[in-house]
């Protein structure tokens, strides 16, 4: 394997890297727990960072082939997260695939829930407390806020060049305030 294959390689790793760590530094934000109510627990901070990666994978799969390999790579780095992260909670071996495959069904179930819903304000709501908040009782303004929240991430997302989207240094996501 040729030094320019295995550079290509690092760079690509690095990119995936920084975007995977936009997503994951948003979801932490502590608007989304104090001011949202977002279960401040293990599910509801990988709801949250579900929430982040699907947006990113809503945007950039508009691009089609050309993000393919990003998309792609952007997923496995989450699963790769999420095996590493239940390792060290104390997940023995024989439970971790389980526990991926698990994680894997629920990251589909939101992204089958929040895609059809994103233009519908009420249906994005719905999809929320039914996923997101999974059914614990928030206040009305709280659900609200969030399901604003994601069109404005939407939005923003939209209006950014895919290459803005992949550049390490470049800021990505709309304010959550």
């Amino acid at each position: 394997m040729g030094f320019a294959l295995l550079g290509r390689r690092r760079q690509r790793e690095e990119m995936l890297d920084a975007l995977y760590a936009k997503a994951v530094a948003q979801a932490r934000l502590p608007v989304f727990y104090a001011e949202r109510e977002v279960p401040d627990t293990v599910d509801g901070r990988f709801d949250l960072l579900v929430l982040h990666v699907f947006l990113l994978l809503h945007r950039l799969g508009g691009e089609g082939k050309a993000m393919k390999g990003v998309t792609q790579g952007l997923f496995d780095l989450m699963f790769a997260d999420m095996d590493r992260s239940l390792r060290e909670m104390g997940v023995s071996d024989m439970r971790i695939g389980n526990k991926v495959k698990e994680m894997a069904r629920a990251f589909y179930g939101r992204v089958d829930a929040y895609e059809p819903a994103l233009a519908d304000r009420a249906k994005l709501e719905e999809a929320l407390v039914r996923n997101l908040y999974r059914g614990v009782a928030v206040r009305p303004d709280s659900v609200s806020a969030m399901a604003h929240y994601i069109q404005t991430q939407v939005a923003a997302l939209a209006a950014l060049d895919a290459s803005d989207i992949i550049a390490p240094g470049k800021p990505l996501f709309a304010d959550a305030a």
